[in-house]
């Protein structure tokens, strides 16, 4: 038990940005299109590297991603490229980069010509509603699911890249769309 006498799910543990991104963030029902598409364009960043080194960078990445305005991202040209890959705030990959600028492209198309809200279009491969898993231990959290097959399938389909089984459920963990506190925890309880 913590200090402040909460049990916390153990990977939280390590320090206090864990600690404040577990109890603040991770697992709370995100519906905000911008931030949606935000925390989908962090997790991409986070393949193959853990999250602690993009949440260190968040603030970073807001800000050298003209915080968040997929318009203004979409429309990035190769010298927007460039300014990215010397920017040491953010991971200086250029598939990365591109992925984003990909991304944003395809965020806005479903804005337009899908249901209007990307918040309706995430949401509806969880039913609309946060589904809750049984956690006694780390082990039984999935590395992905049937639901972040379809999501991961439908964002594929709609040209988003980096957007894997097992990224997509990491972000539906993030966006809160997946419960998989501990049933201990007390993010669990709340």
């Amino acid at each position: 038990m913590e200090p402040d006498q909460k049990i916390r799910c153990p990977w939280c543990l390590k320090d206090d940005i864990y600690k404040r991104y577990h109890d603040e963030v991770w697992g709370v029902p995100e519906h905000d299109d911008r931030k949606l598409f935000a925390k989908l364009i962090l997790d991409g960043a986070q393949a193959g590297l853990s999250w602690y080194t993009i949440l260190i960078r968040t603030e970073s990445y807001a800000k050298a991603y003209d915080d968040w305005d997929a318009k203004k991202i979409a429309r990035y040209s190769g010298k927007d490229v460039e300014r990215l890959m010397s920017d040491a705030g953010i991971i200086r990959n250029r598939s990365k980069i591109m992925a984003s600028i990909g991304n944003a492209q395809a965020y806005l198309k479903i804005m337009e010509d899908g249901p209007g809200s990307f918040d309706r279009f995430l949401w509806k491969h969880v039913g609309g509603r946060t589904k809750v898993n049984r956690v006694k231990g780390m082990g039984d959290v999935p590395a992905s699911t049937p639901e972040s097959d379809s999501m991961s399938k439908d964002l594929k389909d709609h040209g988003f890249k980096f957007v894997g089984s097992t990224i997509v459920h990491a972000f539906m963990q993030a966006c809160g769309m997946v419960d998989d506190h501990m049933d201990t925890c007390w993010r669990r309880k709340r």
